[in-house]
This record gives structure tokens, sequence and C-alpha cells, in this order.
């Protein structure tokens, strides 16, 4: 696929069980188009319990390309704390600068491109070292998933046929 035929890619990961999983959903794509974009305005416009920040891969070395960390859940602690900016953060690092090291991502996403990483981080979580592993394996999937178009529609269509309300309890007779 011609990376350029696309200015903005769209990807969700998920890893883990229980307390400890990862739910996360990028947009990667050119400084100039909508991924930098959202990049600008979400790092421009922080609320309450929600400050978006420049992942790192070490102290004063941002991961390339720039991407952004927007936490899902309001942090709920000192704990919680260290599992969203440290554990899960460090986690998102490893799995961009892969990506684009691998060539999962195009050389150009090295200084032209940015990516948004929305991450689910429990307030409950009670394990850093699986926190920071499902936030990367679900961020390297979230990105492959963006890149190659992923889901595909069949497996979509096959998806959606076994839809249920997951909260559902039938009523007793």
């Amino acid at each position: 696929m011609e990376f350029m035929e696309k200015n903005l890619f769209i990807g969700e990961g998920f890893e883990g069980p229980g307390v400890n999983l990862a739910h996360i959903n990028v947009l990667v794509g050119p400084r100039n188009g909508p991924a930098g974009q959202a990049f600008a305005t979400a790092l421009a416009t922080p609320s309450a319990g929600h400050a978006p920040f420049v992942v790192i891969a070490q102290p004063g070395v941002p991961t390339k390309p720039l991407t952004l960390y927007v936490n899902k859940a309001q942090i709920d602690g000192d704990f919680h704390g260290n599992a969203t900016w440290g554990a899960s953060q460090a986690g998102i690092a490893k799995a961009v600068a892969e990506s684009l090291e691998n060539g999962t991502l195009p050389p150009e996403a090295e200084n032209d491109w940015v990516v948004v990483s929305a991450n689910w981080v429990n307030p409950k979580t009670d394990d850093l070292d699986a926190v920071f592993e499902n936030n990367y394996r679900a961020c390297k999937n979230a990105i492959i998933a963006a890149m190659e178009g992923l889901p595909r529609k069949d497996a979509v269509f096959k998806a959606a046929r076994e839809v249920s309300n997951p909260f559902y309890t039938p009523k007793a007779r």
C-alpha cells in the first residue's frame, strides 16, 4: 500500500485480562493532516483528570514519531498514576519506536507524522509489569491495524453476527 494515499490511519488494540488489560485507540498520520490537528488540539486543551503528554522513551528523549498520550481514565491515586504515566506510556513508547524501526510506519513518519494514542488503564490495576506488557502489545497491534486497515470487513461481519449485550441478564420467570 502506498502510505501517502491516506492522511489518517486509525487502529485499535486490546490486550490482557482483568484489571491490567490495555485498550488503545490510535490516530496516525502526517502532522499537516487530521492526526496533527488532533495532536495539537488535545495537547492544548487538557481537562480535569486528563492532561495529554508527549510519550518519552527516556527523560528528554521523546519517541519518534512524536506521540501524544491521552488517558481515558481519570487518574485515581498514586499507583494508578504510576501505571498510567510510567508503565503504560513506556509500553507505548516502545511500540511506536519499534513500529518505525521495523517498517510498520514509513520512514517519513519519523519527523513528519504524529501518533495520538488514547489509552485505558483501569484505576484498579495492580501489576505494573502487566500494564507495561499489555500496553506495548495493544499499541503495537493498534498501529499494525491502522496501517493495514484491519480488521477486514469479513472479520467485522462475522463478529457482528455474534454481538450481544454484555450486560444483559435474562429475567426470571
